[in-house]
């Protein structure tokens, strides 16, 4: 393989000139028990994290106060007071606070809580403001305030005990994603460095290979180099990019996207210990015993006795 040219930088430069963001949490979501839900982002405040894995929601955010930097994909954004963000489900995004005083709210769906409604399903799978390109909306003072009112009204029809509490809440999501649509004025977005893009590169090839939906599905675990090859780098200098933005090294990541799956299929699946252990990629079910031993300090077996019943995914 020929590799790309490497910059030749000193550390100090490398860092100023690549990594403007400050160093990245990798926080992957983990399924909802839920279908719905909606939080008040001043009781939920939000650090800089990067989430890589997928996920099975809708993600629709309104800010009311402070600033932060969202990306999705690879385009980013400043948000602040008056804007309204549109997240896919199989986009990874970053966020990181610019300043205090976070305030405003954000909801999940999952595609489920639109059961028996194609409708609802279909708005949002057509939504056009769902692309990472046209992601975020500048609302005037009436439409920020307008959706605040929807959002807040949401907030209480959740927590209330109303038997048609789920028609109100569609009501008014179909309130939000008109009032958006009406403003239709999407913020300017703005490239990421190349180095961000190299880290969102390996961290969508590191998900993909995740993607068990039954036993017969197996985990073909990559290590850096392969990684690194895919993306036409040098695997040091994909190490250094990664490392520097997440503080963790391809080998980490790899073994903590590995634990993580490990989790939800022991968590919200009923297959046996042995099916886990041949999906994600051990030769024997002792080797992933004693890896998930290393790594949590207690045996699979415990760790799924631990949640009861299985959910199924």
């Amino acid at each position: 393989m020929q590799q790309s040219k490497i910059p030749r930088l000193e550390i100090e430069v490398f860092e100023q000139t690549n990594f403007q963001m400050p160093l990245l949490k990798v926080e992957p979501y983990l399924p909802e028990e839920t279908y719905f839900s909606i939080k008040n982002r001043k009781d939920y405040p939000a650090n800089a994290y990067i989430s890589p894995n997928r996920r099975n929601f809708y993600k629709v955010m309104h800010v009311t106060e402070g600033t932060g930097v969202l990306t999705i994909g690879l385009y980013q954004y400043l948000l602040g007071p008056g804007m309204i963000a549109f997240i896919h489900p199989d986009e990874i995004i970053s966020w990181h606070s610019a300043g205090p005083n976070a305030e405003g709210h954000f909801c999940l769906i999952h595609p489920n809580f639109f059961d028996n409604t194609a409708h609802m399903l279909n708005l949002f799978r057509t939504y056009t403001y769902f692309q990472p390109e046209k992601a975020v909306i500048q609302l005037n003072d009436d439409q920020s305030e307008q959706i605040n009112q929807y959002f807040e009204l949401i907030f209480r029809e959740d927590r209330g005990t109303n038997e048609d509490k789920k028609q109100a809440i569609f009501l008014h999501l179909q309130l939000i994603l008109l009032e958006a649509q009406r403003a239709g004025k999407n913020l300017p977005d703005v490239g990421v460095s190349e180095s961000y893009s190299y880290v969102h590169g390996f961290l969508s090839l590191l998900e993909s290979a995740f993607q068990i939906q039954n036993p017969s599905d197996l985990v073909k675990t990559k290590t850096a180099a392969e990684f690194a090859d895919q993306l036409n780098v040098h695997p040091n200098y994909l190490n250094a990019l990664v490392k520097n933005q997440t503080g963790k090294t391809l080998r980490e990541h790899i073994q903590e996207r590995m634990l993580y799956e490990a989790k939800v299929l022991l968590k919200h699946t009923d297959w046996d210990i042995q099916s886990i252990s041949g999906a994600l990629g051990f030769a024997e079910q002792a080797s992933f015993t004693t890896f998930f031993h290393r790594k949590e300090k207690i045996s699979p077996s415990i760790f799924r006795n631990s949640f009861g019943s299985a959910i199924h995914i």
